[in-house]
Parts: C-alpha cells; structure tokens; sequence
C-alpha cells in the first residue's frame, strides 16, 4: 500500500487510545495532517434514522450536524454501506454544499459486525482528488476504527 507509513501512525495511535472518542479524534486529526489535499476530515456515527458528527478536522459544517439517513452522499452510504466516491460535486445532486471550497468526497462506511456504524468522510478542494489509493487507505482506517468503536 502507498500509504502504509501513515496508515501504520494511525494503528498506533488508536492503540494508545483509551476511548473510542479519542481514537476518532486521533485519526481525522491524522488524516489531516498527513494529507494537505483533504481540506476537512469527520466521522459521522449513526443513531437512529441521522448521522450525528463526531470528531472532525477543518471548517464546522454549520447546518450538517445530523444528516437523515438517505439524504445526500452520506445518508445514501447509510443505506448502501458501500464508498462513496465523488469526483465532482457540481455534477452529484445528491452532494449536500457543506463548503464552497469542496470540489470532491469520499464517504466509507464504518461497519461492526454487519453492521452501519457510521462513517468516514473526506473532502478535497480539487476535482477528482481521490486516488485508489486514498480509497483504500480511508478504507482500511474505517475497519480498524470498527474495531475500537
């Protein structure tokens, strides 16, 4: 994996982690200094029918504090438990404008035992910013946190 360096900072920092909530904390704070490119890393938990965000790095997304389940990009990863990938959210009616400045997102699912817990969700300022190697890099952090929530 291209990323391992970082995803291997990101296995130790959960281990140290004594909460859940702090190892959330660590990984978006992670993610975001590791990787200039993503201008806003969060972690959305499911309660209910709403997606309720927990930790995140970048700008507060006043107004998306609690996203229906099925309502925009991650409400429909709520439902599907598939990534998301968004080259353009211009292009995307489902993308919900949380910042001007996001031109692309990727959404992973975070799944315990079979099923939703939340979610992992990145945004870029460029177009088309994820690699598949992002893809999996977001992918493998949303099954170790699975594993600590």
């Amino acid at each position: 994996m291209k990323y391992q360096r970082q995803l291997d900072e990101i296995r130790e920092l959960l281990s140290a982690s004594q909460r859940s909530e702090d190892a959330q904390a660590r990984v978006v704070m992670s993610l975001k200094k590791n990787f200039p490119g993503y201008n806003w890393v969060g972690i959305f938990r499911l309660e209910g029918s709403n997606l309720i965000l927990g930790p995140f790095q970048g700008k507060a997304p006043k107004g998306f504090e609690r996203i229906p389940v099925g309502r925009g990009v991650c409400g429909t990863v709520a439902i599907t438990m598939r990534t998301e990938i968004v080259p353009d959210v211009n292009a995307d009616a489902r993308y919900l404008v949380c910042f001007d400045e996001t031109r692309s997102e990727l959404v992973v699912p975070i799944i315990k035992q079979d099923r939703l817990w939340g979610e992992i969700t990145v945004d870029a300022s460029e177009p088309d910013a994820f690699t598949r190697d992002d893809v999996e890099l977001i992918e493998e952090v949303a099954k170790l946190l699975a594993e600590r929530v």
